[in-house]
């Protein structure tokens, strides 16, 4: 069966490479999955989880946004950050977003609305990410 060449870039640099057998992603319009010749396309990512199989594992990043783009058989997604559910530190990733949420309540003068939103939603996705891994016992 054909394969999907998946390269995840952020601005740190390549956070995955490789061969994958499908991909899904959190897409602006909504959660998407690309298979092996797929239609060419692009798409915005919003925060969310960009899920992929890669020989019968099923990989998940927590993303925080960015684009995708589809050609051929290869799928680039750029991604403001990307991080794997195995490296998510639940304490802080929680700690994070007790901290946007205080923030929003708490509601300063100076305060950018819809960024601390944007933070909100970053942090909620790292949270359920690393919450699901641990509930699964694979922490």
């Amino acid at each position: 069966m054909a394969k999907l060449q998946l390269a995840v870039v952020t601005a740190e640099g390549e956070s995955f490479s490789g061969e994958v057998d499908m991909v899904v992603a959190p897409g602006g319009a909504g959660e998407f999955t690309v298979l092996p010749t797929h239609a060419r396309m692009i798409s915005t990512l919003l925060p969310g989880v960009l899920r992929f199989q890669q020989g019968g594992e099923s990989v998940s990043l927590a993303l925080t946004g960015g684009f995708l783009e589809v050609s051929g058989n290869r799928v680039i997604v750029l991604a403001d950050a990307a991080e794997r559910d195995d490296a998510i530190d639940l304490e802080r990733a929680e700690a994070a977003l007790n901290r946007a949420e205080e923030m929003i309540a708490s509601n300063p003068a100076d305060m950018d609305l819809e960024k601390a939103m944007a933070s909100v939603r970053r942090a909620r996705v790292r949270v359920n990410l690393g919450r699901r891994r641990r509930d699964r016992g694979l922490s």
